[in-house]
């Protein structure tokens, strides 16, 4: 049975600043999927390798219970390396993409207010690692990541103090993190409350290029004070935009 509706209060993000304490709200600045309805179904392209593939289902599983979207799990259609884009819908990727210095990126485009399409990339270079390589740390990011590309941002920034029990938490042990928790699925509500008139979910063609190196994602907006978190933004022109929300090691 679906939760009653929750009304928070939407965050905006205008000025795009440091922060770090915890958020009673975490709207990232009111982006979300036009949709015509709610619940409505956002597809994840599956271009992981084995080692991953439970992990986005448990992403993919975790998500879907709330109760304005449901996630599912479809066919991938890019190259993991590459992992581009697709109009209506959010690849998920791995790779051994390098020493790059990230662990995990979302990367959201947007026209307007509304999300168009969006990529989760996650770095086997580090998750091969034996500090990395376990599944603590994968369903912790992979749900972060995924969670980005619905308009959610962090709940909290600081990697030193009490988990939250969310994924969108940063932190330095993630065995109580690797999951929404009630005030994502509460924030989810709110930033989906209202319908529009179009829709931006359910398309199949492939847009815009993959954006893997540093130097393609625009200009650093926000960094968060434990230096765990970075967010880019890219200026495509015409109100369009492709934002990069990456974690760090």
């Amino acid at each position: 049975m679906r939760k009653p509706l929750v009304l928070l209060g939407v965050a905006t993000l205008t000025a795009l600043t440091l922060q770090s304490p915890a958020r009673a709200d975490h709207s990232w600045n009111g982006y979300h999927w036009a949709r015509t309805s709610n619940p409505f179904t956002l597809r994840l392209g599956d271009n992981v390798s084995g080692a991953w593939d439970s992990v986005l289902r448990t992403s993919s599983a975790d998500w879907s219970t709330s109760t304005v979207l449901d996630t599912t799990v479809v066919a991938g259609s890019s190259s993991p390396s590459s992992c581009a884009p697709t109009s209506g819908r959010v690849q998920v990727c791995n790779s051994t993409y390098g020493a790059t210095g990230w662990l995990g990126i979302a990367q959201v485009w947007t026209n307007g207010s509304h999300i168009t399409q969006g990529t989760v990339k996650l770095n086997d270079t580090y998750f091969n690692t034996a500090q990395y390589n376990t599944t603590a740390w994968r369903n912790l990011v992979s749900c972060q990541e995924v969670g980005h590309t619905f308009g959610l941002d962090h709940q909290d920034e600081n990697t030193t103090n009490a988990n939250l029990g969310t994924c969108m938490d940063y932190t330095n042990s993630p065995g109580t993190n690797q999951h929404p928790n009630a005030h994502d699925y509460a924030q989810l509500q709110t930033i989906y409350a209202h319908l529009d008139s179009t829709s931006t979910v359910g398309g199949v063609a492939t847009l815009g290029t993959s954006l893997n190196e540093r130097a393609s994602w625009g200009r650093k907006v926000r960094a968060s004070e434990s230096g765990r978190a970075d967010l880019y933004a890219r200026d495509l022109g015409h109100d369009r935009q492709v934002f990069t929300f990456v974690y760090l090691p």
